[in-house]
């Protein structure tokens, strides 16, 4: 098994931060991601893994970083940006002056395949990065994805995921996603009623899913889904709709690259990924 890396992410109720992200599993189209790390519950990451549902899993998350911040991992829950001093990149991302940290190799000496000190994993190397970005700022998540693309060498590859809203473009990550660099996009159609399911009506959703597999170059498009009622504002699907109706309605394009759900802790709640896999 593939260990994947950490992502640029935030929490599910907005806010802009970076989340670790592991690649259990070589990817085939149809597989399920899933969100690990916040809420009491979850189970631990060996036993989500041991579960066989997943084909990633998105550790959450990496929510205080850039501006010469000390990064601070949050696997509890989510970052309020009036509070928790969440913040996004400033423009000298490439090497943070105000206490020497340069974000993209802070990133991969301490999550991926690098090395240092301070590894709150130790010696297991996350594969990859995810932005999740729902505020803070839309700047310079391009550049991130540039510099850290550069790390891909050796046969170790840097993956690249994002999770942007379904309206198009993205208002945070838009433009980070125009650097054709994400190997993976998992796009969120919940809490976003103008692009997502509504009580059978799978059109507004059919055409957001439309427009995203046409105007974004990224290896795999995933639709994302809250796993249970209780785990978003809106957007909920139930597995019968899911199966009979918009999976039918989306599998058919080659960037189609499975489910992902947020979270495990609703997951398990509602046995969703159990439920869905076999047609996912």
């Amino acid at each position: 098994k593939k260990n994947l890396s950490i992502k640029s992410a935030i929490s599910l109720t907005l806010i802009g931060s970076v989340l670790l992200m592991m690649l259990l599993s070589g990817v085939d189209a149809g597989g399920i991601a899933i969100y690990w790390g916040q809420n009491g519950n979850k189970g631990t990451l060996a036993e989500t893994c041991a579960t066989g549902n997943y084909d990633f899993v998105n550790i959450a998350f990496l929510l205080t970083f850039g501006n010469g911040q000390t990064p601070m991992i949050n696997l509890a829950g989510h970052c309020d940006p009036y509070t928790n001093g969440c913040t996004g990149l400033s423009s000298d991302i490439k090497s943070c002056q105000a206490k020497g940290i340069n974000v993209t190799t802070y990133l991969w000496n301490n999550f991926l395949g690098g090395q240092s000190a301070s590894r709150p994993f130790g010696d297991a190397a996350l594969d990859g990065i995810d932005f999740d970005i729902e505020g803070g700022t839309n700047q310079h998540w391009g550049d991130l994805a540039r510099y850290l693309s550069r790390y891909t060498k050796n046969g170790k590859k840097a993956y690249l995921t994002a999770a942007p809203q379904c309206p198009f473009p993205d208002a945070w990550i838009g433009d980070a996603l125009k650097t054709d660099l994400f190997d993976y996009v998992w796009v969120q159609f919940y809490n976003n009623p103008q692009c997502q399911y509504t009580e059978g009506d799978i059109k507004n959703l059919e055409d957001a899913w439309k427009q995203w597999i046409t105007d974004v170059n990224a290896t795999q498009i995933f639709i994302g889904l809250p796993a249970s009622p209780e785990a978003a504002g809106s957007g909920f699907i139930p597995v019968p709709n899911l199966t009979s109706k918009v999976l039918l309605a989306i599998k058919g394009s080659e960037k189609y690259g499975g489910v992902m759900l947020w979270s495990k802790y609703y997951d398990n709640q509602s046995g969703y990924s159990s439920a869905i896999k076999n047609d996912v």
